[in-house]
């Protein structure tokens, strides 16, 4: 009781389990996908210990059904392997395994240990390195949060709690284990994890979880960007996007992801787009319609992109080189902080780049416009442009109208071709073979 109470007071692990039955906590067997119990099973019958963790695991808790069911388990991954007959061993730095039950894969993890004296540190405490195995108690304290620290255990329905994990649920907190100043230091990511869980979830963030953010905000920047760019992706999908990004600015955390969000509240006009934005993409999630990041990034950056667009105009850049130009400035910013994939900047740049052409309602160029293979996300686009007052919803009106008509509709809704005229280029005449040129 003595060496309990010193280990409490210093901080060291207690080595007390905390068991708590399915009276308690009321998460039956019955709740996980049968992928996820079998792995269990077989891994216990196997003579391993097996548990549904993390994420699942608090769903369930709060009623939520999780997407994906990860297992931990004291095995090693070539003990884990040859106990299923589809089986993959991945990672480098750390090795999972993949179990693959007809359509459904169960990530499978060995207990690893967290050992602060041990890690390979950067000069800023971020953790490069610590990926060592050990037991359930250990692979509990390396987690972030208390509620990403529970184990469910089918055999016995029992819920394996270290940290108050299910305390913290009842009372709808976020609160991370050990000293948040250090977990924050081992992984800058932590921060964006704690904003979109709280968001997703509806939690209050602990106020001493909370407090070293604003702080550390900067450390995010020395992240590899593709980590922060998942992060960020993970966040906008989330089917909260809205109140994640309202936690980020509480927080203090917008300044420099994406360089719109900086300059938000100073632009009202740019504020009412990306709030829309965000709420169609949130609404389409919830509903379990595609969504696609192309078209979110795209409303993100929008109004960088229309501001850098009007300063070259105004410098006397021609319009379409001046759009141009300003995509790239845009991107280049971005992509140096976010690792946006060129797949998603090509089709970013072919719904901006159409938005010009949605003026041109004569002769063939809007026949032309409407057969475009990006036609419909950037008719969305400019839709949402004409919700948020940017341009008149006129315009958008008769481009609904103009792809749903027929031939005849469509003939009679062109307007006038008041353009300037293009002049024709004259044909130079060849001259015959061997006719001297005139001196």
């Amino acid at each position: 009781m003595i060496k309990r109470f010193i280990r409490r007071v210093f901080g060291l692990p207690t080595n007390t389990t905390v068991r708590v039955r399915r009276e308690k906590h009321g998460l039956a067997r019955d709740a996980l996908h049968p992928a996820a119990a079998k792995v269990c099973a077989v891994l216990r019958d196997g003579g391993f210990s097996a548990y549904v963790v993390g994420g699942a695991v608090r769903d369930l808790l709060l009623g939520i059904e999780p997407k994906d069911f990860d297992v931990a388990t004291d095995a090693r991954p070539e003990q884990v392997k040859p106990l299923f007959r589809r089986a993959l061993i991945i990672g480098r730095r750390f090795r999972l395994v993949h179990v693959m039950m007809g359509a459904e894969t169960v990530e499978v993890s060995t207990f690893r240990a967290a050992d602060p004296e041990t890690a390979e540190k950067d000069e800023h405490g971020r953790v490069l390195r610590d990926n060592v195995f050990g037991t359930q108690e250990e692979d509990a304290r390396r987690r972030d949060f208390t509620i990403n620290a529970l184990y469910f255990d089918p055999a016995t329905e029992e819920v394996v709690d270290f940290h108050g994990g299910l305390a913290d649920l009842k009372k709808r907190t976020l609160r991370m284990i050990g000293d948040p100043q250090t977990r924050y230091r081992e992984d800058p990511v932590r921060m964006l994890r704690a904003v979109r869980l709280a968001g997703k979830l509806g939690l209050t963030i602990d106020a001493a979880t909370r407090e070293p953010i604003r702080a550390l905000a900067p450390l995010i920047e020395r992240v590899p960007p593709a980590r922060v760019f998942d992060e960020m992706l993970k966040l906008l999908l989330s089917g909260h996007a809205s109140a994640c990004l309202r936690q980020l600015r509480d927080v203090g955390l917008q300044k420099g992801l994406l360089p719109l969000l900086d300059v938000i509240l100073e632009q009202p006009l740019g504020e009412r787009f990306v709030t829309l934005a965000l709420a169609q993409t949130d609404e389409r999630v919830l509903a379990e319609r595609p969504v696609s990041p192309a078209f979110l990034f795209a409303a993100l950056l929008w109004h960088e992109v229309l501001a850098a667009w009007k300063s070259r105009q105004a410098r006397g850049e021609r319009a379409v080189p001046a759009l141009e130009n300003a995509m790239d400035e845009v991107l280049d910013t971005q992509c140096a902080k976010l690792a946006i994939t060129r797949k998603l900047t090509a089709t970013m740049r072919e719904v901006w780049a159409m938005q010009p052409r949605f003026e041109m309602r004569s002769g063939q160029r809007a026949y032309r416009l409407v057969e475009a293979s990006r036609f419909r996300m950037a008719y969305d686009f400019l839709a949402l442009r004409a919700a948020s007052g940017e341009v008149p919803a006129e315009l958008e009106a008769w481009w609904r109208a103009f792809q749903s008509a027929d031939a005849e509709a469509r003939k009679a809704m062109l307007l006038p071709d008041t353009g300037p005229r293009k002049r024709r280029r004259r044909r130079r005449r060849k001259r015959p073979t061997g006719t001297a040129e005139p001196a």
